[in-house]
C-alpha cells in the first residue's frame, strides 16, 4: 500500500532531504527508522514533493513509501518515537488513488526571510533568517519580480542536469516587510535545483540598488546561470506548503507533471 506522509523538519543539521552515503539526510533518517520499525531487510525507498538543499527547512514537506499491508496509525506512532526532534511527522495516511507526492502535485509554495535591520536577526530565529547589512527597496524588488512571474525557462536561475527541463510556471513572486524582516512568498507549479535562492538573489541585487528592476528580464534571457546573480544562502528559505488536486484528479495531474515542461510557440 502506499502511504503518504507529511512532515516538517529543521534543515540546519542535514545535507538536505535526498540520501547520500555518510552524510546525515532527513530522507535518511525516516528510511532508517521505517527499516527499523518494520525490520525491513532494505529500506524502503520514500518519494519527496520537492528536494530541499543542504540548511533548508521544510513546514508543509509531503512524501509517500510503498509498503506491504501496514497500520498507517502504527507507523506514524513508531516514528514519532523514533526520529529526532528535528523532524516531525505531522501525519501518515494511505493515499488516495493514482497520488504521487511528486508528480501529483499543482504547485509548492516557499518563503525566504531576510532581515537587514541594524541589530540582526532575534538569536532564537538565526537558523532561519538571513542578515543583510543594508536596508533593502522592497518597492523594488516587487517591481524586479513582475518581470520573472509567468511560463519562462529559467535556466538562469537553475543548476542543469543532463535531460530535464528548466521551464516552470512562476505563479507568485512577492515581498512583504514585518518590522526589520522581509518576508518573499514564492510559488510555482515546480522548481529547479536552487531557483528559489537564485530568484532572491536577484530581487536582492535590485533591492539594494545595485542594478534596476528591469534588470531581471534581462537575466531571464540568459540560456544559463548569469555569474551576476547570487545565489543566496539555503537557511533562510523554508517549503511551506506544497498543494494537491482532490482524490479524482490524482492520476491525471501525475500523468500531466511527467510530460516534459515546454514553452509554448
Amino acid at each position: 500500500m502506499r502511504l503518504r506522509i507529511d512532515l516538517s523538519y529543521d534543515g540546519t543539521g542535514f545535507r538536505g532531504w535526498a540520501a547520500q552515503p555518510g552524510q546525515r539526510t532527513v530522507q535518511g533518517d525516516i528510511e532508517a527508522a521505517i527499516a527499523m520499525i518494520l525490520r525491513l531487510p532494505e529500506a524502503a525507498t520514500l518519494t519527496v514533493a520537492g528536494r530541499t538543499d543542504a540548511g533548508v527547512h521544510a513546514r508543509g514537506q509531503v512524501a509517500h513509501v510503498d509498503l506491504d499491508d501496514v497500520d498507517p496509525q502504527l507507523i506514524e506512532r513508531r516514528l514519532r518515537r523514533l526520529l529526532p526532534d528535528d523532524i516531525q511527522i505531522r501525519s501518515v495516511t494511505a493515499a488516495p488513488e493514482g497520488f504521487d507526492a511528486r508528480f501529483s502535485a499543482l504547485e509548492r509554495r516557499y518563503t525566504y526571510r531576510i532581515v537587514d535591520g541594524r541589530t540582526g536577526p532575534d538569536p532564537l530565529v538565526r537558523h532561519s533568517v538571513v542578515r543583510w547589512q543594508k536596508r533593502l527597496d522592497i518597492d523594488a524588488m516587487n517591481a524586479a519580480a513582475q518581470h520573472l512571474l509567468g511560463l519562462h525557462d529559467f535556466a538562469a536561475f537553475c543548476r542543469r542536469r543532463v535531460g530535464a527541463t528548466t521551464v516552470r510556471t512562476l505563479r507568485e513572486l512577492s515581498t512583504v516587510r514585518v518590522g526589520d524582516v522581509l518576508e518573499t512568498t514564492v510559488r510555482a507549479d515546480a522548481f529547479c535545483h536552487s531557483m528559489v535562492r537564485a530568484l532572491m538573489g536577484v530581487l536582492v541585487a535590485v533591492g539594494d540598488h545595485r542594478f534596476e528592476p528591469e534588470w531581471a528580464a534581462e537575466v531571464l534571457t540568459h540560456a544559463g546561470r548569469d555569474s551576476r546573480v547570487n545565489v543566496m544562502p539555503p537557511h533562510g528559505l523554508v517549503l511551506e506548503e506544497v498543494v494537491y488536486p482532490d482524490d479524482a484528479g490524482m492520476v491525471a495531474r501525475a500523468v500531466e507533471s511527467r510530460r516534459q515542461r515546454a514553452l509554448r510557440a
